[in-house]
């Protein structure tokens, strides 16, 4: 491992490599405070966060807000299980309801157990209501996703990362390939049995891949005509991130595709905490019954309280139009950085959830290295397959901050021309 000049931050590094699992590749600064745009490692270095913990801090490093409704109830209650009725998951249900039109909610904690929630319903209401033929269910999901690390959602991987050394895997899945609707109808037609695919509006850990304009509102009207579930994982795409609510809202939000099922996670706390959610109509929803399926914290009176917190502030702040203006404005500054330094090969995203593509091959260091250089000036971010480099700031970044921001990505990419 480096031997970082920080002598504070190396000695917390040491520690966490001696005594924990090394299954994470982290980049090497030590955070220990965060507010808005803004963290600080234990030395005191200030930094523009352009990971935002994967999406998840939509609402900016500790918001007055939510930290206060945290605190709030952590005075009054936190957990009760499901054993008991508790006196704020039917209003963060209802929440839900009257912001996304769905009849029903149910709340996990991570963003993977909303997908396994997500895949369970798919399974019974194709038994239930389809009419297929006992334990023959198929669930499509898209090549090159990324929907967690649980042994059922790597057997839907084809990312040899994910995937090596955790056979054998879950029968009952296919993949088809991302942006190609010819594809999907095709693997319809070929398999009858197939309840559901479950597909990322914008692939995010493949890099940023958004898919044509029409590719999102073909798959609804495919999945209808052969009577399969679409099934949306917004858990890093929605949420204000792409400049609307949902990324399943097209056209400026004058198009709402209305998937069958929504899975959130992430922004849905807004950093303070893990919180999940499946969104589905009753005819999905109550076929799980009592007994078959649920999760002891899933639910939880503090989660309700931050999540429903959590929401009001994207409405509050109008944070997805802010994702929208600063977004373009971003992309904007990098197509005039890429034009002046060849080592950017392609400016993609939507809303503030962009990504460069570096002109190397994906076993390359290049992209790490650069961000290692982007560290030391001040901003964080982090490559992913290879060559590619997310860059997706709190959405409550201003337009001097984005500037800012741009300043840094363009020094720092210089130094390597």
């Amino acid at each position: 491992m480096e031997v970082l000049e920080r002598s504070l931050s190396q000695k917390y590094i040491d520690i966490e490599d001696k005594y924990g699992a090394h299954n994470y590749h982290p980049l090497p600064v030590v955070l220990e405070r965060g507010e808005g745009v803004f963290v600080w490692d234990v030395d005191g270095k200030k930094y523009f966060d352009f990971l935002s913990s994967y999406s998840s801090v939509n609402q900016g490093h500790c918001h007055p807000r939510l930290v206060n409704i945290m605190k709030d109830q952590c005075a009054k209650l936190t957990l009760t299980s499901r054993a008991f009725y508790n006196n704020l998951l039917g209003d963060c249900e209802k929440y839900l309801h009257d912001l996304f039109g769905y009849d029903k909610a149910l709340l996990m904690n991570s963003g993977v157990e909303a997908v396994e929630t997500a895949m369970k319903l798919c399974r019974k209401w194709a038994y239930e209501v389809k009419g297929v033929e006992a334990h023959k269910a198929s669930i499509l999901f898209a090549k090159d996703n990324f929907h967690g690390r649980t042994l059922s959602v790597i057997s839907a991987s084809n990312d040899p990362i994910s995937r090596t050394g955790f056979g054998p895997y879950m029968s009952g899945i296919e993949m088809v390939p991302y942006n190609d609707a010819a594809a999907l109808e095709a693997a319809f037609e070929a398999n009858p049995n197939i309840a559901g695919f479950i597909v990322e509006p914008i692939q995010g850990e493949a890099g940023v891949v958004v898919p044509d304009n029409s590719y999102l509102s073909a798959v609804a009207e495919i999945c209808k005509k052969h009577s399969v579930l679409f099934i949306a994982d917004e858990i890093q795409s929605g949420l204000g991130r792409t400049g609307q609510l949902l990324a399943t809202y097209l056209d400026g939000g004058n198009t709402k595709l209305r998937p069958d099922i929504i899975i959130l996670g992430k922004a849905l706390s807004g950093g303070m905490m893990p919180v999940s959610a499946v969104l589905a109509d009753d005819q999905i929803m109550l076929t799980i019954k009592p007994g078959e399926h649920g999760s002891t914290y899933g639910g939880n009176p503090l989660a309700c309280a931050v999540a429903m917190e959590a929401l009001q502030v994207l409405i509050d702040e109008e944070l997805s139009q802010n994702a929208h203006d600063m977004g373009v404005k971003f992309r904007k500054g990098l197509v005039a950085i890429a034009k002046k330094n060849s080592l950017i090969k392609l400016v993609r995203g939507k809303g503030l959830l962009n990504a460069i593509v570096i002109d190397s091959s994906e076993d390359s260091t290049l992209a790490w290295d650069i961000c290692m250089k982007f560290r030391d000036n001040g901003l964080l971010a982090k490559p992913t397959h290879g060559n590619k480099i997310r860059l997706a700031p709190p959405l409550v970044i201003n337009g001097a901050q984005v500037e800012e921001s741009l300043a840094i990505i363009e020094k720092t990419l210089a130094e390597f021309v």
